[in-house]
C-alpha cells in the first residue's frame, strides 16, 4: 500500500526546514553577550525603556542580532533588564551554535534569579525558557523535563490552534452526544472520559520528575500549576466532560458500563397465569392523592401494595386497607424504634429502608416488587403479569423508564414527554424543543431520567433503592427494559404544584445544587430564575412543562411524545366505591 507523507519530501524535508531556522545570528564584534561572571543583581532593578529611544538599540539595524535585540526589548518594555537578557540568551541557544557564555549565563539566571524571572515573565517566555532547558540543561533531569514539556506545550499550541476552527470557544467542552465513531492515529485507543488516567499520569510524572533538580523545579512546577488552573485547556475540558458523563451514568443506570455483578435469580419459572407482582411506596401526601395512586395500581392488577405513611394517619390507613391487598405501615416513632434505626433526615434514605424491608418480606408471596412514588403511575401496553413473565430468565431488575407529564390547563395530564435518549435523539436537538432552556436540563426533564425498577424477590444480600437493586453492596447488572412499559411521572402537573414545591426541591430534593456540575445546570438555573422573580419562573415552566400545542408538536416530531389517559377517579370508584 502506498504511503503519502504529510510533509512533501518526508522527514528529510522536515529536517531541512528545521535546520534552516537554526543559523547563528550575524552580528558585529561589539554586539556580543556580557561575560559569564556578570553581576546579575543590578539587572533585576533596571527597567527596559522603549528601544527606539535608545541609540544603542534603535534602527537602522546594523545586524540580525541588532534587529533581534530591538524586537526583544520592544516586546518586554517595562520589564527588568534581566528578562531581556533571558530572552536574548534563549534566542542564541536556539541556534545551531551559540557563544559559549550563553549556556553558562542561562543556567546562572535560573539558578540565582529564578524567583524574579517567574514573577516578571509572561507564560510564553516561561515556556521558551523551559524549552531551552531541554536543549541546554546541565543535568539529565533538566534535559528530560525540558524536552517533555517542550513537546507538551508544542502539541497544546497545535491542537488548540486547530480547535479555533471548530466554532466552539476554548473554555467550552464538547457535548457528549457529538462524538462520532472513528479511529485514532497509530491504532491508539481513545481516552476513557470516566476511567482514563492518561492526563493525570502525564502531569503527575512531569511534576515528580522536576522535583529531582532544584534549578528547573520552580519553573516546571510553576508552568504545570498554571496549566491545570487555566480554564481554556484540554485538561479542563476533559474533566468537565468526565463529570458530565459520570452524572449521566448516575442518572441513567442503564448507560453506565459496569463490571458484572449478577444477582442470583430464583430458579422458579414464571407463568403469567400465576405470576404475582406488587409495589412499595413511602408516601407523604393527602389521602385523595394516595387513594388515586393505590386504586390505579390495584385496578391494574397489583397483588399487593405496601404503603408506608411517612406522616402517620389512622383515618387514611382505615380507608386504604378496605382493600385487603393493601398493607399500611405507620412510620411513627414506635415503628422506627422497632426497626432499630433512627429516623433519617433524608427522605430518600427512609424510602430505601422501607423498600428493602418490603422486598425481604415479599419473598414467597410476590415474584416481582416495584418501588415507585405516589406521583408515579405505571403505563403498560399489556397486562403486567404478561410483561413481567416475558422478562428474560435470570433478570433481577426490570426497568421502568420515565415519562414526565406535561401540565394541562386543567384536569389530569394525558401527554407525557420522553428523554432524548429514549427516542434516540441527539442532545443538541433539545434546543429545537426547548429553545431557551433545553441544554440546561438533562433530557429536557425536571425530574429523574433513570426511572424506577421492579426487583425479583427472594435474592439474598440485596437492597432495594430508589432507582436500582443492590446486590452485595453494588448495583446488580442483570437488568432488562421491556418494550411498552413506562412510568408516568406527575412531577409538575400544574404551575401551582411546581411553584409550591420549588423551595423544598431546591433544598432537599431533585433541584439541589451539585458540586460536580461546573456549567450552568438545573439547580443553578432555577436559583437564578427564582432570584429574577415569578415572571421568569413562569416563562421557564411554560416552555418546559406546560401542555401546549407547540411543545406537543415539537416532542412528537422527535418521537418523544407519549399520550395516555389516566382514569384515576374511575379507578378509585372501581376499587373503593367512593372517593375519600
Amino acid at each position: 500500500m502506498s504511503r503519502t507523507p504529510v510533509y512533501k519530501g518526508g522527514m528529510d524535508a522536515v529536517i531541512a526546514q528545521y535546520e534552516g531556522r537554526r543559523d547563528p545570528f550575524e552580528h558585529r564584534a561589539d554586539e556580543g553577550l556580557p561575560p559569564a561572571d556578570l553581576d546579575l543583581g543590578p539587572l533585576t532593578q533596571s527597567r527596559i525603556t522603549p528601544p527606539g529611544e535608545d541609540p544603542r538599540h534603535a534602527p537602522p539595524f546594523r545586524s540580525a542580532l541588532h534587529r533581534k535585540t530591538f524586537q526583544i526589548r520592544e516586546e518586554l518594555t517595562g520589564a527588568s533588564d534581566l528578562c531581556a537578557l533571558n530572552a536574548l540568551l534563549i534566542s542564541h541557544l536556539r541556534k545551531r551554535s551559540a557563544p559559549p557564555e550563553a549556556a553558562v549565563l542561562f543556567q546562572r539566571l535560573w539558578a540565582e534569579q529564578g524567583a524574579h524571572l517567574l514573577a516578571e515573565l509572561d507564560p510564553r517566555w516561561l515556556v521558551s525558557s523551559i524549552t531551552t532547558f531541554g536543549d541546554h540543561g546541565t543535568t539529565t533531569v533538566q534535559r528530560s523535563v525540558g524536552l517533555a514539556l517542550t513537546v507538551l506545550f508544542g502539541m497544546i499550541k497545535l491542537y488548540e490552534t486547530e480547535r479555533l476552527y471548530s466554532g466552539t470557544p476554548s473554555d467550552k467542552a464538547f457535548v457528549l452526544d457529538g462524538k462520532i465513531r472513528g479511529t485514532l492515529p497509530m491504532e491508539m485507543n481513545s481516552y476513557s472520559l470516566v476511567n482514563g488516567g492518561l492526563d493525570v499520569n502525564l502531569l503527575g510524572r512531569l511534576w515528580q520528575e522536576a522535583e529531582d533538580d532544584i534549578v528547573i523545579q520552580p519553573l516546571a512546577h510553576h508552568l504545570l500549576d498554571m496549566l491545570i488552573h487555566d480554564p481554556n485547556t484540554l485538561f479542563r475540558r476533559l474533566r468537565v466532560m468526565s463529570q458530565r458523563k459520570t452524572r449521566r451514568e448516575k442518572d441513567d443506570p442503564a448507560a453506565k458500563p459496569r463490571r458484572s455483578n449478577i444477582a442470583p435469580v430464583p430458579a422458579t419459572p414464571l407463568d403469567p397465569r400465576t405470576l404475582r407482582w406488587g409495589l412499595v411506596s413511602t408516601v407523604k401526601a393527602p389521602l385523595d392523592r394516595i387513594a388515586r395512586f393505590a386504586a390505579y395500581h390495584l385496578d391494574l392488577g397489583a397483588h399487593a401494595l405496601h404503603l408506608y405513611l411517612d406522616e402517620p394517619d389512622e383515618a387514611a390507613a382505615r380507608y386504604l386497607t378496605q382493600d385487603p391487598r393493601v398493607t399500611v405501615t405507620q412510620c411513627d416513632p414506635t415503628y422506627w424504634e422497632r426497626t432499630g434505626k433512627k429516623r433519617s433526615e433524608a427522605h430518600q434514605l427512609r424510602q430505601a429502608h422501607n423498600a428493602t424491608r418490603s422486598l425481604r418480606a415479599s419473598a414467597g408471596d410476590l415474584d416481582w416488587l416495584g418501588h415507585i412514588d405516589v406521583d408515579e403511575f405505571i403505563l403498560t401496553d399489556r397486562p403486567m403479569p404478561e410483561t413481567l413473565a416475558a422478562v428474560p430468565p435470570g433478570t433481577a431488575i426490570t426497568r421502568l423508564p420515565p415519562a414526565e407529564a406535561l401540565a394541562p390547563a386543567e384536569g389530569l395530564p394525558r401527554h407525557f414527554k420522553l428523554t432524548h435518549k429514549q427516542a434516540g435523539v441527539k442532545k443538541a436537538q433539545l434546543q429545537d424543543i426547548y429553545p431557551t432552556f433545553g441544554l440546561h436540563l438533562y433530557g429536557g426533564f425536571l425530574s429523574h431520567t433513570s426511572g424506577k425498577v421492579f426487583a425479583r424477590t427472594g435474592i439474598a444480600d440485596t437492597r432495594l433503592g430508589i432507582h436500582t437493586l443492590k446486590h452485595m453492596g453494588e448495583d446488580a447488572t442483570n437488568r432488562f427494559k421491556p418494550a411498552g412499559l413506562y412510568l408516568a411521572h406527575l412531577h409538575a402537573p400544574s404551575w401551582e404544584h411546581f411553584r409550591n414545591h420549588l423551595k423544598f426541591r431546591q433544598e432537599k430534593g431533585s433541584y439541589r445544587a451539585r458540586a460536580d456540575r461546573p456549567e450552568l445546570g438545573q439547580a443553578e438555573l432555577l436559583r437564578f430564575l427564582s432570584e429574577e422573580g415569578e415572571e421568569a419562573l413562569r416563562s421557564f415552566f411554560d416552555e418546559v412543562c406546560a401542555d401546549t400545542p407547540r411543545l406537543r408538536e415539537a416532542l412528537s416530531a422527535h418521537g418523544m411524545l407519549l399520550t395516555r389517559d389516566l382514569d384515576l377517579d374511575g379507578a378509585v370508584r372501581r376499587v373503593y366505591g367512593a372517593l375519600p
